[in-house]
């Protein structure tokens, strides 16, 4: 039974929910095209306190999201989560940003596949059930024809996230569901960080860091 602030900055979706007991009482997101999340997340998180008429302080928890995905926006997203936790002296819980977005599909059967959108024909991406248990581990791949042609074969398979173009670019199988224009959002964390509550299932805020799966190229400027 837990007050929770969520903070999901993997993406381009600026995304943060106030929840109680699991339930997402208040949620403010932008998904602009841009990364504006260094200007707009603090906006969000004071509104969702003052829409919802409760104080910083009273919240139990702050659950961020921590990868994989933008490098930048996950470290603006841990960095604002952890300094509200050291500020307020609340724990911090971690929630997978995968996970979050396939809890965005409803389904009895098959598996679901969320994947973001990396680098050239890579993708982040894992494999769930349809009880929201982890098939596969998440890792960085790259997608060809025969992609998840293994579990294509006999089971409905749903893509969800920015990964979802280049797979509907390459999978062609009846079984393939593509689920467009979906990102990983602060509202699907709501359970997740009230189920991690209960379990006591927190980080130590000092030496948490976001799971970006891959290290950080920087690009070189033109000349």
């Amino acid at each position: 039974m837990a007050l929770v602030l969520n903070i999901e900055t993997a993406t381009t979706n600026c995304s943060v929910s106030l929840s109680k007991d699991g339930e997402t009482l208040v949620l403010k997101e932008d998904n602009s095209l841009g990364y504006s999340h260094a200007e707009t997340l603090h906006l969000f998180i004071d509104e969702v306190f003052k829409t919802a008429k409760i104080k910083p302080s009273e919240i139990d928890a702050v659950a961020v999201s921590k990868g994989p995905g933008s490098y930048t926006g996950l470290r603006i997203g841990v960095s604002s989560a952890k300094g509200l936790c050291f500020a307020l002296n609340k724990p911090l819980i971690a929630i997978s940003t995968l996970e979050s977005l396939a809890c965005q599909v409803k389904t009895d059967d098959g598996f679901i596949v969320p994947m973001l959108d990396a680098r050239r024909m890579e993708v982040y991406a894992a494999i769930y059930n349809s009880n929201l248990e982890l098939e596969r581990e998440i890792k960085a791949e790259i997608l060809t024809e025969e992609s998840y042609m293994s579990i294509l074969e006999t089971n409905k398979v749903y893509f969800i996230g920015s990964g979802v173009t280049k797979a509907k670019a390459l999978i062609q199988h009846p079984n393939a569901v593509f689920i467009d224009g979906k990102l990983p959002s602060a509202n699907e964390m709501s359970s997740l960080a009230e189920i991690k509550y209960k379990k006591s299932d927190t980080e130590d805020v000092a030496y948490f860091e976001p799971y970006y799966l891959k290290d950080f190229v920087a690009l070189k400027k033109k000349a």
